[in-house]
């Protein structure tokens, strides 16, 4: 443990360097995925008119107080208001009003008798049940008030979240926009999915992983592949530095020498633009990990191994607080139980293991998947949870109760 860094001590390293992105006025259309930068504040009342919220008809209360199935009350029909119309109509005692979902409330009118208490009619009308004062009338302000919070500064944007500002007349909003993640994964031996495959070679999974999860943590990816040359991978890091918030790196940290070519291409004579530190950390799988600035932006760039399910659990530990704090968001971290597990397992002396498992619907057990090697995709993808066993262990009984957290 002397010669490496707690998980906890890359995260803070990880968090110190990231900034949140400048925030700018966006339209609806834009905003979504986007964290508020400013409180939402209501500047007209939501309804902003008094309306019905029933087909029916407008009437004076007392009016049809006496109505029965027996003794209907019958009344004039003066007017017919749709949804939208603006006129300023009065409803007289002893008349009524046909009346929309949605529609202005005529003054004079302090109830709507929807049209399944009456018969419908067109010229005059009969109502078989009493109407109670505010009956089906949706009040001015009675969802949000003038001067009220909409949304608070922090929310991120959804599909309600849009629509309750579209409904209160805010056009756009001063957010910041969900980040911008270039991901690039580097290696000889990559090809690309559906391309033949010749021996010594295998398709390419971490950057279409690790774009997905980015996406499922509220970003915005770009992917992109580089050969093991450091000077090209250094170009590409500058290029792409310029285009995006966060870049994420995956391969090239883990051998050293010549193969280790991340670390050679940001921390050569060449990477006059790049400031990364490349540290071993307590934590299996994903012990090799980096980060830093690059590129004339000064861009925030985090590096993970190349074996795909380090890649995606160092994301799952770094790359997501380091979104959130991207968009001035407190780190979310996964959610955490703690469950009996099912079976032994082990960890290796002095490193924190993150073991892919099964957590039960009910959550109080947790089975550890077999294939716990961080090439094997097959139990990563049938995994909803991470055991941790601590670094203290190298081994937790059947029937011990262990922290599991929650994947996405």
């Amino acid at each position: 443990m002397t010669d490496m860094d707690s998980v906890e001590a890359h995260r803070a390293r990880v968090l110190a360097g990231i900034g949140p992105v400048e925030p700018a006025w966006l339209g609806l259309e834009a905003a979504e995925g986007a964290v508020l930068a400013a409180a939402a504040v209501a500047t007209v009342p939501l309804p902003s008119f008094d309306n019905s919220s029933m087909d029916g008809y407008a009437v004076h209360a007392s009016d049809v107080a006496p109505a029965t199935d027996e003794a209907p009350v019958i009344l004039p029909v003066a007017d017919e208001i749709p949804a939208g119309d603006t006129r300023a109509v009065t409803v007289a005692p002893g008349t009524c009003a046909r009346i929309m979902t949605g529609a202005l409330l005529p003054a004079g009118a302090d109830a709507v008798a929807p049209v399944e208490w009456t018969d419908g009619g067109t010229s005059q009308a009969s109502f078989s049940q009493p109407a109670p004062k505010g009956n089906a009338i949706r009040r001015a302000g009675e969802d949000v008030a003038v001067g009220a919070v909409l949304l608070p500064e922090g929310t991120r944007l959804g599909p309600a979240q849009i629509a309750l500002l579209a409904a209160s007349g805010h056009g756009s909003v001063l957010a910041r926009a969900a980040p911008r993640v270039a991901v690039l994964a580097t290696g000889n031996e990559l090809s690309e999915p559906g391309s033949p495959l010749v021996p010594g070679r295998i398709w390419e999974s971490n950057s279409y992983m690790l774009a997905a999860a980015v996406r499922q943590a509220g970003g915005v990816a770009t992917r992109h592949r580089a050969e093991d040359d450091p000077e090209v991978i250094l170009a590409r890091i500058e290029e792409l530095s310029a285009q995006a918030d966060l870049l994420i790196t995956s391969g090239g940290v883990s051998m050293g020498g010549e193969h280790d070519v991340v670390k050679a291409a940001l921390s050569g004579a060449g990477a006059a633009t790049a400031e990364v530190t490349f540290r071993k950390v307590a934590m299996q799988p994903g012990m090799p990990q980096g980060f830093g600035l690059a590129g004339p932006d000064r861009t925030p760039v985090l590096t993970l191994p190349g074996n795909p399910v380090s890649a995606l659990v160092s994301f799952w530990l770094f790359g997501r607080p380091a979104m959130d704090a991207l968009q001035g968001l407190a780190p979310r971290p996964l959610p955490s139980v703690r469950a009996a597990l099912t079976g032994r397992v082990t960890s290796p002396v002095g490193r924190r293991s993150y073991l892919r498992g099964v957590l039960a619907p009910d959550a109080a057990t947790v089975t550890a998947l077999t294939g716990q090697g961080s090439h094997q995709l097959g139990a990563l993808a049938r995994a909803n949870a991470l055991i941790v066993v601590p670094e203290d262990l190298t081994a937790m009984e059947a029937g011990e109760v262990a922290d599991v957290l929650s994947l996405p």
